[in-house]
């Protein structure tokens, strides 16, 4: 499997010829979409997908969207392509197998409603959790891409999340909030206290998985 990765928190992964989209929202290249056989998303925040570039992408190509109920509430006309997938589901997606975790996204204030947020580790290998900090306890996760910067985060917590999932190597996710400054600083603190191999990729690189 190789994983390219978007910006912000959009994953782009390729396997036996199929092609995955994760997360294409707003902050990311709708170029990520091109030729996709199934986009996953994990909640409906407008940076996790971008509604209008999924429309123009399903008029280009027909494909199937999977993610949670929720966003049959947001996607209008690319709400006909939404297959529901539940915390605790596994399933398969153009041939690679992907299992469903969570169920909540994390709490951003408790003034704002909580909504669903559905995380997805693919081929049991890499995992993607949206907008929490979700810990799988029924597998070993190998690459795990963490959203290390966000309104609901704080950075104590995300490192004890990425020493919990305890996976061979952590990348960064959900970072098109920050400038060059933060990540300097980020990159410092979780290369030091993950516990792992950490690393953030530039927009547009690919790694094997």
């Amino acid at each position: 499997m190789q994983v390219t990765k978007y910006a912000h928190s959009c994953l782009r992964l390729e396997h036996d010829g199929a092609v995955l989209v994760v997360d294409p929202g707003v902050f990311s290249d709708p170029a990520a979409l091109d030729g996709a056989d199934a986009v996953l998303i994990t909640h409906e925040h407008p940076d996790h997908v971008d509604v209008g570039a999924l429309t123009r992408a399903l008029e280009r190509r027909p494909m199937p969207v999977h993610g949670p109920s929720s966003l049959a509430g947001v996607l209008g006309d690319a709400a006909e392509a939404l297959v529901t997938v539940e915390p605790g589901q596994s399933f398969t997606v153009a041939g690679v197998p992907v299992r469903a975790y969570g169920g909540q996204h994390a709490v951003i204030h408790p003034d704002i409603p909580v909504i669903q947020n559905v995380g997805y580790l693919f081929a049991d290998v890499v995992y993607h959790p949206g907008d929490a900090l979700f810990v799988p306890d029924d597998v070993q996760v190998d690459t795990l891409f963490a959203p290390i910067h966000a309104p609901w985060s704080k950075f104590s917590e995300v490192v004890d999340f990425i020493r919990a999932v305890a996976p061979r190597r952590a990348y960064a996710l959900h970072d098109g909030l920050l400038n060059d400054n933060g990540f300097g600083v980020l990159d410092r603190q979780y290369t030091a206290l993950s516990k792992t191999d950490y690393r953030r990729l530039e927009p547009g690189t690919r790694i094997d998985a």
